[in-house]
């Protein structure tokens, strides 16, 4: 990228050209690159956010010479990462090509400002996000945002969807932009690093006969063009091997951060799991993911059949009322044998586990409350089941294998490892918490029932003495216990 510079002369008094930025030979390659519709896989700090930022900016000049206007917005994974995208890379390059191109140009300096961007919402106060802007005097603008549906579907402008992998909620912020940008010429630039499979990021770069220019640069691919970055030093301070293979060499480690990868998935999956009809009879073990509002309640019913536990029924609602989940959870314990139950009890669950102990006794119902210790250990219980091919669940069901999928495991700068959910389930991975507690529910030892014979005749005197329907014979050896 090269500009006349009136303030470099020559000996002989004229004028010469000079690179206002010294871009590296695939930055100068992605910025050349003049395709509608370009995505780029860079390794991490190899400057593609600093490239496309340069873009952007020579865009905008190029416009301001030519007496014309564009438009320009920013899509970044948070609010920090817009401002950062904003102070670190437009400012300065806007400084920079101002400085080179002020002969040329009439009016003003470009100017900065931080305002509101509000988007109207069904029911209830609008959206408020902050929104960071460089305004130049022909009417030429580059905005920078957090990214999510609201503001994705609020602009008619060339759009850069910046680290797009990390996007929160990556299908709904894709379903509510690409109409919007389809209606005119404008372009589109996506760019990250890899993270994982789950994403729409991850889509866009393996979709075979797609209209997309893409553009892959890895570690030892930017080093060789100039980079100067000591690769073995990077790798041996990040200590990391399944890190460095995604963020530096570009691979889709899924399984790295996965939780439950999709080889594990369908190896568990049979026809005929999750039907209630295909109920044997036998022992029973609930799990159930509390929710209001959009949140999805679940209730998930595993089947004891030998040292297998069968999915029987799933049953999965959105914005009903706890009566309405109470009725379900009765419903259930009519229709099965169930021999415990576990409740999310956490936050709006106490109540919904305290109805629940009060109708079906304190044995049968157990309340447990999210944490970090207790959800990995669920998790676990989930996971072995599923590894030991223990598990039976529903084929052909991309809802449930999605939210299966979406719980992503991190370990912090403590230590200490996470479950978080990837953003993309239908929910925040209702469905895996439901089953997670099932097959712990179906996982807590072995219990021995002995009994005294009590002599013919004798008049049970409490309510407590009067064996509940749904309850085992005394004297069942069970998987679980009561």
């Amino acid at each position: 990228m090269t500009a006349t510079d009136p303030h470099s002369g020559s000996a002989g008094g004229g004028s010469v050209i000079a690179p206002v930025i010294n871009f590296l030979p695939y930055q100068k390659a992605w910025i050349a690159d003049d395709s509608r519709f370009k995505i780029g896989m860079f390794a991490r700090q190899t400057g593609k956010t600093f490239s496309t930022g340069g873009e952007c900016a020579d865009d905008c000049f190029k416009a301001w010479i030519a007496d014309r206007r564009t438009r320009w917005v920013i899509l970044s994974r948070g609010e920090r990462q817009a401002a950062e995208m904003m102070t670190e890379v437009i400012k300065p390059f806007t400084r920079a090509f101002y400085e080179v191109y002020n002969t040329l140009l009439k009016g003003g300096e470009p100017t900065y400002s931080e305002g509101e961007f509000r988007a109207p919402q069904a029911s209830g106060p609008d959206a408020v996000y902050k929104a960071l802007e460089v305004g130049f005097p022909n009417g030429s603008r580059i905005t920078a945002l957090p990214a999510n549906p609201d503001t994705a579907r609020g602009f008619s402008a060339n759009v850069i969807l910046d680290e797009f992998a990390f996007h929160a909620k990556s299908r709904e912020i894709w379903a509510a932009l690409f109409p919007v940008i389809s209606k005119g010429q404008q372009k589109l630039r996506v760019i990250s690093t890899p993270n994982g499979k789950g994403n729409k990021f991850y889509e866009l770069m393996t979709a075979e006969g797609s209209v997309w220019s893409r553009h892959v640069v890895d570690i030892h691919e930017a080093v060789r063009q100039g980079l100067d970055r000591d690769i073995d030093m990077l790798r041996k301070g990040m200590a990391d091997e399944d890190a460095w293979a995604q963020e530096y060499e570009l691979k889709w480690l899924d399984e790295a951060s996965a939780w439950l990868d999709y080889d594990l998935i369908s190896a568990c999956e049979h026809p005929d799991a999750g039907k209630p009809g295909g109920y044997l009879g036998g022992l029973c073990f609930v799990g159930v993911d509390i929710a209001a509002r959009n949140d999805l309640f679940v209730i998930w019913v595993v089947e004891l059949v030998g040292d297998v536990l069968w999915t029987r029924e799933i049953i999965a609602r959105r914005r009903i009322s706890f009566a309405e989940q109470d009725a379900l959870l009765d419903a259930v314990m009519r229709r099965y044998r169930v021999v415990r139950v576990r409740m999310d009890q956490t936050g709006m669950g106490e109540k919904p586990v305290e109805d629940a102990k009060r109708r079906y006794g304190e044995t049968r119902v157990e309340g447990v409350l999210f944490s970090t210790a207790s959800k990995l250990d669920m998790a676990t219980s989930l996971k072995e089941s599923f590894q030991d091919r223990k598990a039976r669940i529903p084929a052909g069901d991309p809802l449930l294998r999605a939210d299966l999928h979406s719980i992503k495991s991190q370990v912090g700068i403590t230590g200490t490892r996470r479950l978080i959910a990837d953003g993309d389930s239908d929910g925040h991975a209702d469905r895996f918490w439901a089953g997670a507690l099932a097959v712990s529910a179906g996982d807590m030892g072995v219990v021995d029932y002995a009994y005294q014979p009590v002599a013919r005749g004798t008049q049970l005197q409490d309510d407590d003495d009067v064996r509940d329907p749904y309850r085992p014979p005394l004297g069942t050896r069970l998987r679980g216990g009561l």
